[in-house]
């Protein structure tokens, strides 16, 4: 049989069929680097959520993991580099200027790329904050590698890729992507997906200093001023101890009040999933899953919520989950520490009531302890 006319065998489909070829010039790209992101001598808590992620991918490695300050000179700045050492880094890379006294693109992304082609790391973590989503974006583009987003988990593979896994199709579905023939490897993530690593004081350790490379002639933004968000004196939902949540199994949006006034009765913060967002019965500063806050709180209440991936997300990382559904094949109850099935609409004001009597006022944060 003649076999002139066969097509060649097509390559295995996905990952498998993918050959890494690192070209030579990323060969020596090594070490984990994790922006500390302060903005207005305030260090955002993600930066050390994820200093304790990087941490163990660095361990995996068997490489350095790095801090990254870019910040103006000044006590905060230098107490920025002093609390990276405290969370785990065995480096920082220090960029100081007074450009970058406030947040602007131009600048910070021209620190963090000279940064990265002078010193070559092969992997960058940002948080998946309003400043890191936007300088991520800029340095990924500048360097031309990849980037991953909003990422729920990371890991490294048996060759040594970073496996950054994200949700997709509306969070449908998890995913699992590589960066296999660039450098450095990039990711996203959201505060609160990563658990907070144990602090523990030691000596700043090795500091490397990097000279920022523009002038602010070169700087097409231009600060004129700084107003504070009105929201700002709010609690962060995405850090309370105990949060109360409703969704569609309410059915109305005075039965929201149940939710409130359960949550005002442990000291806890309330919130939403994402349906009673669009039906415009709570503001999106509420809303909790994968397109809103993730949290993770020691006890979390969820009160006529489905559970889909997009919400699963967003909460999984709580100590305790309590879930109440008239469903029995909800899927929260795949996932909750403890479900109880029955109608929240009458089974809150019996909860609330109970932990009303119980509950004094100076010792209700026993819940949080």
């Amino acid at each position: 049989m003649s076999t002139a006319n066969r097509e060649p065998p097509r390559p295995a489909a996905g990952r498998a069929g993918t050959k890494k070829e690192l070209p030579e010039r990323f060969k020596d790209y090594r070490h984990v680097w994790v922006f500390i992101e302060l903005e207005r001598g305030q260090v955002h808590p993600v930066s050390f959520e994820l200093l304790g992620e990087g941490r163990k991918l660095a361990d995996k490695l068997g490489v350095e993991l790095a801090g990254i300050v870019l910040g103006p000179p000044g006590e905060t700045t230098h107490s920025a580099v002093a609390e990276a050492f405290a969370y785990g880094a065995d480096l920082v890379y220090y960029v100081e200027a007074p450009l970058l006294a406030d947040y602007r693109n131009e600048p910070f992304a021209k620190a963090m790329t000279d940064l990265v082609d002078t010193h070559k790391p092969e992997i960058l973590l940002l948080g998946a904050t309003t400043l890191g989503r936007d300088l991520a974006g800029s340095v990924a583009t500048t360097l031309q590698t990849g980037l991953t987003a909003d990422c729920t988990e990371l890991d490294v593979d048996t060759d040594g890729s970073l496996a950054a896994t994200r949700p997709t199709f509306g969070g449908s579905l998890l995913c699992t992507i590589y960066t296999l023939n660039y450098r450095p490897q990039m990711a996203t993530v959201r505060p609160r997906v990563m658990p907070m690593p144990q602090r523990v004081d030691k000596p700043v350790g090795r500091v490397i200093r990097h000279q920022l490379s523009v002038v602010e002639d070169d700087i097409v933004t231009k600060i004129l001023g700084f107003l504070p968000d009105s929201q700002s004196a709010k609690v962060n939902l995405a850090y309370a101890d105990v949060v109360v949540a409703g969704g569609l199994g309410l059915g109305a949006a005075e039965n929201l009040q149940l939710v409130k006034d359960l949550a005002r009765a442990i000291g806890a913060e309330h919130g939403c999933s994402r349906p009673l967002v669009q039906k415009g019965w709570l503001s999106a500063d509420r809303q909790i899953g994968q397109t809103g806050k993730t949290i993770r709180p020691k006890l979390y209440i969820a009160a006529g919520i489905s559970g889909a991936i997009q919400h699963r997300v967003g909460v999984e990382g709580a100590d305790l989950i309590v879930a109440i559904n008239t469903d029995p094949n909800a899927p929260i109850f795949d996932f909750a520490h403890l479900g109880i099935v029955t109608d929240a609409i009458r089974f809150l004001p019996a909860l609330t009531e109970a932990f009303t009597r119980r509950l004094s006022p100076h010792n209700r944060d026993k819940l949080a302890s």
